[in-house]
């Protein structure tokens, strides 16, 4: 595979008896013709430059590193491949790119050369004299030689030289001939070469590119090249001219991406193509009729062919210089000619060993190898020269170092810009960068550093999901691709992997391993790479957000060093000691100026930003704008400020946030410095802005909400490592970085606290606003809205609860205090900039939830009006009627919003129940306070029924939650008063006798309803004993009221049945007091004493109320069976009936009669009484 080019033209044959002794016309000129080589390639000049493959890596650096495993001059290649045929010295500098080894002639006598004159390489000289070939020296050129180079440059010339010169190969470089070629026409055969294998200059990564000396091709002619850099990657464009290669270009005619058994070589090569006619191409050699041709030069001739994929060769025949004839030859029979045969399998076994031994030892990228074969010898050693030359001299004394560090870069920086790169070859790109970095200088290279660092602390993704972290990167040390070479598909891999080296190889420091015989290298899969060779460095596994935000950090710092030390202006500046802690300027509460000081610097804050919009930047340090310096420390910057951010959010998650709002303040100091360079503000870094403020408030929120651990956070806060000292100390060269410090001081105040979280919000809501983002970030946008409303839900709260305090603490008085009054209308306005906060973005849940808040607020606004005279004058007065009405204004507003329970079903409950709670405390204040010098007594009593109804309707019983018992409990104490109220009409009301009897209805059934709620209830036995009592009351008053004996027996037996229903209160009771009995001894403490939630002193109440009651109903009942005429049920069932109610009443005398018994033993005194009743009373079901 080569690159394109276009079709061939037919060589110019030459007349027999040709004298090519005698110069053409057209001898070393240079035309358009000979393409952009001249006369060196005609001349065939087979001396390789000493830098060709890295000119040729950097016009391909596509197949660099990864796709190819050797670029190199076509001539070394052959020279590797002939080397157990050849006796002649070999001497070769290798390196290593990923998985590509770049070759090249390392001359040696020209090295020694410029250690004579310059002092440099002296080491490399007595090392050479050494230990490698102390007699051997460059053998100087004959005049043969000359005269033989001259001949083949007249014959090439003269073939190029016919009828009919075809039209040059268009070329970039600069194009003149001297005069016009005699019998040129176009009928005659042209001489052309491939194009060079190159990306076009429009592709090119750099400006130096576009002028070199190249063809240009049609993208259809490319076999490969660099694709555009993606915008998002902002990779600055680094080098000129000067930096960009190091003066290395690429002056092959054709660059080929040649296979040859499974090797994938890039190869340049300079041999004339011709062709035209009855040969589509052909190469043309010129040889002596009187020299046989011998296996080094048919293997040149055929590997000639096969690089440049040449099906025939012609052979022109000379005898001292006179043409005698043409042979043509195919490619395939050249290994087959006489004296030169040779074995194509043994070439392809040769190279395969080759680039296994080389593949196996040269493993250090940036390292310069040395493959060397000494003159006559067998014996091939591999030495480090990197290694040697560290021991010895500066590492720049090494004239591969420049060109090795560059190509490093580029291909890390090619690779970076692929859109499709795949993440496993992050280890490749950061090794390369690594070792790019071991290589430069600061003081020289400044630029390539800072960019080299940031493309380091690029390939950590600093935005990426969390639960993704384990994922993002291999997590075994040999998992890095960087130096994988796809073993599974290379034929020659082996199942164990091993170097089957015939000797050991030496230690790494001194960096020789030795072919001990050439004839090795003929022995199929003698030599065998050692694949999956574990790199220097491994892409570095992070097993926390903060680890790798804190590698990124360490990158940025080392860029911005080598920016600021390539800036010149430093006299301006402030003596700074990076060591030196910068202060965080914490200060208290007292000192700085409270929630007033903010309104003045957030407007300062804004119109800060305003003034981004206008294109206002400066630099302290006079960094010019457009340099590269001032290109790159606005993308280190930036990478700081999101690397501090992500930083921020992780410390918030742990609930550190101390360290969170330490880590928000430097991300916006260094956004801040940011927009003192930038001159216009792009949309994404405004968005990122906004995701800073929003988390600094997050912050605040948190610290207002955790004043417990206010000193852990501050001294977290004031905390400062030693890279982010000289972080700042880089952002101070630019600005005094406190545009942001109202946001992120860490106040003791929290009322403070609470303003700043809500001014963070409002910032970042107004810089969605007036930069136009609103609609582009729809996400952001409701974030910073649903913020906002639940800030100002905070700080509603805090003055409610502020207010309540007030009112709790106020001595007696009747007016209400101005600062509650300032405190409702603080509180209130903050709940409705809340809910026009969620409302604004459909938010039915927490605008509910504000509403509710309100409500609340309301109701403590009803509670402050409270006459407080005096509880014999205290009415329900017209101003807390006013408030709980309100208040339930805005539940219902808020049972509105949500629609349905559905919606949120723990909300609506909420709701439901505040709701209910409000009715309830309004109807009992009527019911307790009646306002009776406004309204009349029926009018209280309908309002209060009508309020308690609805508070029962709001009141869900049968829904399963932990607010069902409380709502029980509620629903059974509103059945209760209500009978109550209906048992108190009834004994006070005269006259109008269907009202009475309704009343009586009434009173029975909410009587009866609330019974059966507090049985459900196993936490309320003294509240069902006192309902249970007042039936019994109920009972008695109606009793009152009957004449006949049947009658009032009736009712009798009906109260002593409602008496023996209480028994599963005595028992609760009982429990409750054998639990505080065994507790209390548990502790040492007398039952007195112990904190039982039973209330003692209501039980003995009731108790003794009990007792009377019962003594009262046996003695009636025991004096109507006995004066009573009429038979009950029969003889036998009265009297005993009569009996057993005897036997009660005596023992209830008794035990009454004994004052030394205690509460528990009276409480069984009563249980015992009631079993003993029970049976005797078969109409008494229990």
């Amino acid at each position: 595979k080569y690159s394109s080019a276009p079709p061939q033209a037919a060589f110019a044959r030459l007349q027999e008896k040709t004298d090519l002794k005698l110069p053409p016309a057209n001898w070393l000129r240079e035309s358009a013709k000979l393409g952009p080589a001249g006369t060196t390639i005609l001349g065939n000049n087979k001396k390789s430059k000493p830098f060709s493959s890295f000119g040729m890596a950097y016009d391909f650096i596509d197949s660099v590193g990864n796709d190819v495993d050797v670029v190199s001059d076509s001539e070394n290649i052959k020279k590797l491949l002939k080397i157990p045929y050849s006796k002649s010295h070999v001497s070769m500098a290798v390196h290593r790119i990923g998985r590509t080894l770049l070759l090249d002639e390392l001359d040696i006598q020209e090295l020694f050369m410029r250690s004579s004159q310059t002092g440099d390489w002296t080491w490399l000289k007595e090392f050479y004299q050494r230990l490698i070939d102390q007699k051997w020296q460059r053998k100087k050129k004959s005049k043969e030689h000359w005269y033989q180079k001259a001949i083949l440059s007249k014959f090439l010339y003269y073939s190029i030289n016919g009828d009919g010169a075809a039209q040059p190969v268009p070329s970039t470089s600069k194009q003149h001939q001297e005069g016009p070629v005699s019998g040129e026409s176009d009928e005659a055969g042209r001489a052309s070469w491939p194009a060079p294998f190159e990306m076009p200059s429009s592709l090119s990564e750099d400006p130096g590119a576009s002028n070199q000396g190249s063809v240009p091709l049609e993208p259809s002619y490319i076999v490969g090249h660099v694709a555009s850099a993606p915008k998002e990657q902002n990779l600055t464009t680094l080098f000129n001219d000067g930096e960009n290669s190091q003066g290395l270009k690429n002056d092959f005619v054709r660059n080929i991406l040649w296979t040859f058994e499974d090797i994938h070589m890039l190869v340049g090569s300079n041999m004339p193509i011709f062709g035209g006619g009855r040969y589509p191409a052909v190469s043309l050699r010129l040889r002596d009729n009187n020299k046989p041709i011998n296996v080094l030069t048919g293997i040149d001739y055929w590997l000639d062919n096969l690089i440049c994929n040449v099906p025939e060769l012609v052979m022109c025949f000379h005898v001292n210089g006179i043409v005698q004839k043409y042979e043509m030859i195919k490619t395939e029979d050249i290994p087959n000619l006489e004296n030169s045969n040779f074995s194509t399998k043994v070439i392809k076994d040769i190279a395969q060993n080759i680039l296994s031994f080389l593949k196996s030892n040269c493993t250090k990228e940036g390292h310069t190898y040395w493959l060397f074969k000494a003159s006559g010898s067998d014996i091939v050693k591999l030495y480090d020269l990197t290694t040697l030359c560290e021991e010895t001299e500066d590492k720049y004394q090494n004239p591969f170092t420049m060109p090795v560090a560059i190509l490093l870069y580029k291909v890390a920086c090619n690779m970076m810009l692929k859109k499709n790169q795949n993440k496993k070859h992050y280890g490749t790109i950061r090794t390369l960068l690594l070792n790019c970095l071991k290589l430069l200088d600061n003081g020289r290279h400044p630029q390539i550093i800072a960019s080299a660092n940031y493309m380091l602390s690029e390939l950590f993704q600093l935005d990426e999901p969390k639960k993704e972290d384990s994922t993002d990167f291999p997590i075994n040390g040999n998992s890095d691709e960087s130096y994988s070479e796809e073993e599974e598909e290379m034929p020659d891999s082996d199942e164990n992997g091993s170097y089957s080296n015939s000797s050991d190889p030496p230690d790494d420091n001194k960096a020789v391993a030795i072919i001990k015989s050439v004839g090795e290298l003929s022995v199929p899969e003698k030599y065998k790479s050692v694949h999956r060779i574990r790199p220097s460095c491994a892409f570095p596994v992070c097993h926390g957000t903060e680890e790798r935000c804190r590698l990124v950090l360490n990158y940025v710092l080392e860029g911005l060093k080598s920016v600021d030390s390539s800036v010149k202006k430093e006299g301006d500046l402030p003596a700074a000691d990076p060591s030196t802690p910068i202060p965080l300027k914490y200060e208290d509460e007292s000192t700085s100026g409270g929630p007033e000081c903010l309104e003045k610097q957030i407007a300062l804050f804004l119109d800060k930003m305003g003034s981004f919009q206008k294109g206002k930047h400066s630099s302290q340090s006079g960094m010019i704008p457009g340099s590269w310096q001032y290109k790159m420390k606005l993308q280190l910057i930036l990478k700081s400020s999101k690397a501090y951010y992500v930083l921020s959010d992780a410390a918030m998650i742990l609930q550190k946030y101390g360290r969170a709002l330490r880590y928000i303040k430097l991300a916006l100091q260094c956004h801040d410095t940011y927009c003192c360079l930038c001159a216009s503000m792009l949309p994404e870094v405004l968005v990122f802005l906004c995701q800073c403020l929003t988390l600094c408030g997050d912050i605040q929120l948190m610290l207002a909400q955790n004043a417990n651990n206010r000193a852990a956070y501050l001294e977290e806060y004031n905390y400062q490592t030693k890279e982010d000292q000289e972080i700042l100390h880089s952002l101070h060269r630019e600005s005094r970085c406190q545009v942001f410090a109202w946001a992120t001081d860490l106040s003791t105040d929290l009322e403070c606290q609470l303003s700043v979280s809500c001014k963070c919000y409002e910032a970042a809501y107004e810089i969605l606003l007036f930069s136009n983002l609103k609609n582009q970030n729809p996400e952001q946008h409701i974030q910073v809205l649903k913020r906002m409303g639940n800030i100002r839900n905070e700080i509603g709260v805090f003055y409610m609860n502020q207010a309540a305090a007030v009112q709790t603490e106020r001595v007696v008085s009747k007016n209400v205090s101005t600062t509650e009054q300032q405190l409702w209308k603080k509180s209130f306005s903050c709940f409705e900039e809340g809910i026009q906060n969620f409302e604004s973005i459909d938010d039915a849940t927490n605008a509910a939830l504000l509403l509710c808040n309100t409500g609340r607020l309301m109701r403590i606004c009803a509670q402050a009006h409270c006459a407080t005279e005096g509880d014999f004058k205290r009415e329900f007065s017209p101003e807390e009627a006013l408030y709980y009405n309100k208040a339930i204004d805005y539940y219902l507003k808020a049972l509105r919003s949500l629609g349905k329970r559905d919606v949120h079903p723990a909300v609506w409950d909420s709701v439901n129940w505040e709701l209910s709670t409000t009715y309830f405390t309004m109807a009992t204040l009527q019911q307790d306070y009646a306002p009776l010098s406004r309204k009349a007594q029926e009018q209280i009593e309908k309002e209060v029924s009508e309020a308690m109804m609805k508070s029962l309707k709001y009141c869900d019983v049968d829904t399963v939650s932990a607010r069902q018992p409380l709502c029980q409990y509620r629903a059974a104490t509103i059945h209760h008063r209500l009978a109550s109220m209906y048992h108190s009409c009834l004994r006070n009301q005269v006259g109008d006798e269907h009202l009475r009897k309704q009343h009586r209805v009434l009173a029975d059934l909410h009587y009866s309803k609330a019974v059966r709620l507090f049985q459900l209830l196993k936490d309320a036995p003294c509240e069902f004993l006192r309902v249970q009592l007042e039936r019994v009351a109920f009972a008695e008053f109606q009793m009152a009221s009957q004449n006949s004996s049947a009658g009032k027996l009736k009712t009798l037996f009906g109260a002593l049945d409602i008496m023996v229903k209480t028994k599963s209160a005595f028992q609760l009771i009982r429990k409750e007091l054998v639990i505080s009995k065994d507790k209390s001894s548990a502790e040492n403490t007398s039952p007195n004493d112990s904190s039982a939630g039973l209330n003692k002193e209501e039980v003995l109440k009731l108790l003794s109320i009990f007792e009377s009651r019962m003594s009262f109903l046996l003695l009636q009942s025991i004096k109507l069976l006995t004066s009573t005429k009429k038979k009950i049920g029969g003889i036998n069932e009265e009297e005993v009936v009569l009996k057993t109610n005897k036997q009660v009443y005596s023992l209830l005398l008794r035990a009454t009669a004994n004052k030394s018994m205690t509460l528990l033993e009276r409480i069984e005194v009563i249980l015992n009484l009631l079993e003993h009743y029970c049976p005797a009373q078969k109409s008494v079901p229990f």
